[in-house]
């Protein structure tokens, strides 16, 4: 034993990461030292801690970097990073092997770890899947700008539909007056120069008639686009306010629109439902960085009793005992 622990401090097995990895573990150094076989077990462990860790800090800061600057960004990241490894740590800490029998805990513990994994793998994929996201969220407003629009025109439809119906109905008056106008002219141009019914060159009794109605024809045209056509120049007015309401309310609904956090995880959403290819690429890193947050959990699920815990088990025991009397 002796030479084992000899052996181990001459190569440097208490080093300062070593021990790190260790409180990572949240393990006792003073009783893991004489625990040879259980301090690789939990510096294993203890890396799993770390690379956690470090995954959490930088998933964190890329998502508040969507939201915020750089600086901020990594001090926010790094502020998260640190309760993720509190988080993580606690859950190392609360489970023994002693008590693995007890389901409901360790299946709360596993669901917090899922939950969180879950949410800091989103992060993640938004920035290996950046180029297509960024796609994607510009499609995406675009038919938004589109859907808005035609929200726009069905709130602004009763009252676009009224003031259309009224300028075609004094349009059409006018229509109507100037054909019959126009048709008049002809008949007495025609009459004039000898091509109409009469047959006759000249002012005969038949072109003066048809002057006669041709004059009065404009003078109805006339009266009628005096009184019509400010009205239809003010319901030209009201369409183009119209118009320009609707321009204005869809620009400032554009200034809103950005490529901000829920934006883009909502066309990752859509790149993967409409891309298989995408989908398959998704689900398996989704897998793998849940995983990634998983492992702590796991690792401690997975390594078998040895004698820190069985120490530790009893020290603890001793230590109530000594409090108890």
């Amino acid at each position: 034993m002796q030479l084992f622990t000899q052996g181990a401090e001459a190569h440097g097995a208490y080093g300062r990461f070593t021990r790190f990895l260790w409180w990572l573990a949240t393990v006792e150094e003073p009783l893991i030292k004489d625990c040879i076989v259980d301090r690789n077990r939990y510096a294993i462990i203890g890396a799993s801690v770390l690379g956690t860790w470090v995954f959490a800090t930088l998933a964190w800061s890329f998502f508040f970097n969507t939201v915020t600057s750089i600086i901020p960004a990594i001090l926010l990241g790094i502020l998260m990073g640190l309760i993720v490894l509190g988080i993580d740590r606690a859950l190392i800490k609360s489970i023994r092997h002693t008590n693995r029998n007890h389901i409901l805990a360790i299946l709360f513990r596993g669901l917090l770890a899922v939950m969180i994994g879950l949410f800091m793998a989103q992060p993640a994929l938004l920035f290996l899947f950046d180029k297509e996201v960024r796609v994607q969220a510009s499609i995406d407003n675009e038919h938004r700008k589109q859907k808005k629009r035609a929200e726009l025109e069905k709130l602004f439809a009763p009252q676009k539909t009224a003031l259309l119906t009224q300028q075609k109905q004094l349009q059409g008056e006018l229509n109507t007056v100037y054909a019959e106008m126009s048709k008049a002219r002809i008949d007495f141009i025609a009459e004039t120069d000898g091509t109409g019914g009469s047959g006759k060159i000249g002012l005969k009794d038949i072109a003066e008639a048809k002057r006669t109605e041709y004059q009065v024809l404009t003078n109805r045209y006339t009266a009628l686009e005096n009184r019509n056509r400010p009205t239809l120049l003010l319901v030209e007015k009201s369409l183009a306010a119209i118009e320009a309401n609707m321009l204005k309310e869809q620009e400032s609904f554009a200034l809103l629109l950005n490529t901000g956090f829920i934006t883009r995880i909502e066309a990752l959403n859509n790149l993967v439902q409409q891309n298989n290819a995408v989908a398959f690429r998704y689900y398996l890193l989704v897998g793998i960085l849940l995983l990634i947050e998983l492992m702590p959990l796991i690792s401690k699920l997975m390594m078998p009793t040895g004698t820190y815990e069985v120490k530790a088990r009893l020290v603890e025991e001793e230590e109530i005992r000594v409090i108890s009397q």
